[in-house]
């Protein structure tokens, strides 16, 4: 309780010499999308105290209206300033975790649902840490209707003036600093207008934390550049997609990797070996919240370096899982991959489903199949047959199906947020399917 009290201290200090006028309290509603609500800062102490009301009922996946009271508690761990408002008068940031009005954890809330999944790894004596991998597409902006015109040609790791963007990253780079984060690099992507920034690992609340502030920061970054950007997995025909690999790994309370075994062939225990087959498992399930929209289907496909095989690799950036290669020295270091995720779904939600996948293999004591160490992308039906390597979903549809079928989804997510989720990702699709498309019209409007 003291080291609580002292953290609200220090926010209440800190927004009194920083000149703060009002605090927007952030949350997420199923999908991912950024919530708000702008407090003056009078109200700040209160709120850090006893919360502060909203109308959930109005939030996608939350309450129904006959049960629209709630109140978001501010999480002072996570106060920090905006840095692209005016520094006089300014405006700062708390995530909040969302409660009902009888004082509990609200079961929707997906950084609730994540918290769950973090307390049952801690059961078992696992500190979850992910380092996610968000790629994201800048366009020109254009004030009639955005539309996917990339904003740069340049390629892979390409170096300026080719590559346009590199203030605007910088810039990126600059305003995910002064809101804490340590951004360990950034380049230009594979495809024109394509870019990522990576920021260091951490346990999972935090860097889902982080996650969710990187895309709101990057568009705010772009904008004020007069660009718009998007996470969107597929913008563009022909080109790359973009992704959000997720780098994973289990320390115990002592701060040891137990990922990593000097004695195995490929540095891995057996806990490890557990999480990757409990992953493979389940994976085709997760899509449906790993790969959450109509349009993340078609990154999946193959030919764009985006993973379509249920397989692992030490060194294949084919795999569905990829475990980076072991270097002497960086035993800390050992992790596994998982490259099917993208930038549109909810981070809470993702990681908890993976975390839950995991955990699951390795309390089943669960092995992996023989590692895949050659392009799987060159492999023929025949062979892919022979080897027993599976594919992901290759629709939304699919993955809702797969999704249905695995009870794991439901413990993991809750009864509530499945219900709900489930509804949204129904709806979706059967919105989509209905929809006459350009390539219809292109091709059958003439002809038939």
């Amino acid at each position: 309780m003291a080291n609580i009290d002292e953290a609200k201290e220090k926010v209440l200090e800190e927004a009194k010499q920083k000149d703060v006028k009002f605090v927007k309290l952030q949350f997420t509603d199923i999908s991912g999308m950024v919530k708000s609500v702008a407090i003056p800062i009078e109200l700040l102490e209160e709120s850090l105290d006893k919360g502060t009301w909203f109308d959930g009922s109005s939030i996608e996946g939350f309450a129904r209206i006959c049960e629209s009271d709630m109140y978001l508690m501010p999480d002072p761990s996570t106060f920090t300033i905006l840095p692209w408002r005016p520094k006089e008068k300014a405006t700062a940031r708390i995530i909040a975790d969302v409660y009902g009005p009888d004082g509990k954890p609200f079961e929707g809330d997906p950084r609730y649902i994540l918290k769950k999944a973090i307390q049952e790894a801690k059961k078992e004596g696992f500190i979850y840490n992910t380092g996610p991998e968000l790629e994201f597409f800048l366009f020109k902006a254009n004030e009639a209707k955005i539309a996917p015109v990339p904003h740069d040609v340049a390629g892979y790791f390409d170096f300026s003036p080719r590559d346009l963007a590199s203030d605007v990253r910088r810039d990126v780079i600059f305003a995910l600093e002064d809101l804490g984060m340590h951004v360990e690099m950034s380049h230009h992507e594979v495809a024109p207008g394509q870019h990522e920034i990576d920021f260091r690992y951490d346990e999972a609340l935090k860097t889902a934390d982080n996650a969710v502030t990187f895309k709101y920061t990057v568009k705010a970054i772009a904008s004020a550049h007069d660009l718009y950007a998007t996470f969107m997995p597929k913008p563009i025909f022909g080109q790359n997609g973009s992704g959000m690999h997720v780098h994973q790994s289990l320390f115990n309370k002592e701060g040891k990797n137990i990922f990593f075994d000097s004695e195995d062939k490929y540095k891995l225990s057996e806990t490890a070996y557990g999480f990757i087959a409990g992953q493979l498992g389940h994976v085709r399930a997760m899509s449906a919240v790993l790969a959450p929209t109509v349009n993340s289907y078609k990154r999946l496909v193959p030919g764009y370096e985006a993973p379509v095989y249920i397989c692992w690799g030490q060194r294949n950036r084919s795999a569905l899982i990829r475990v980076p290669r072991y270097s002497v020295g960086r035993e800390q270091s050992t992790r596994a991959e998982l490259r099917c995720p993208d930038p549109s779904c909810n981070p809470y939600l993702a990681f908890a489903v993976m975390l839950r996948a995991g955990l699951d293999g390795i309390k089943r004591k669960l092995k992996p199949p023989e590692p895949v160490e050659e392009d799987v992308y060159g492999f023929d039906d025949a062979k892919l047959v022979s080897l027993n390597i599976d594919t992901l979903p290759a629709s939304l549809y699919e993955a809702i199906e797969e999704f249905e079928r695995d009870k794991l989804m439901k413990d993991a997510l809750g009864k509530h947020t499945y219900g709900r989720y489930l509804e949204a990702k129904k709806a979706e699709w059967d919105e989509y399917r209905i929809q006459v498309t350009e390539w219809e019209l292109d091709h059958y409007l003439e002809v038939l």
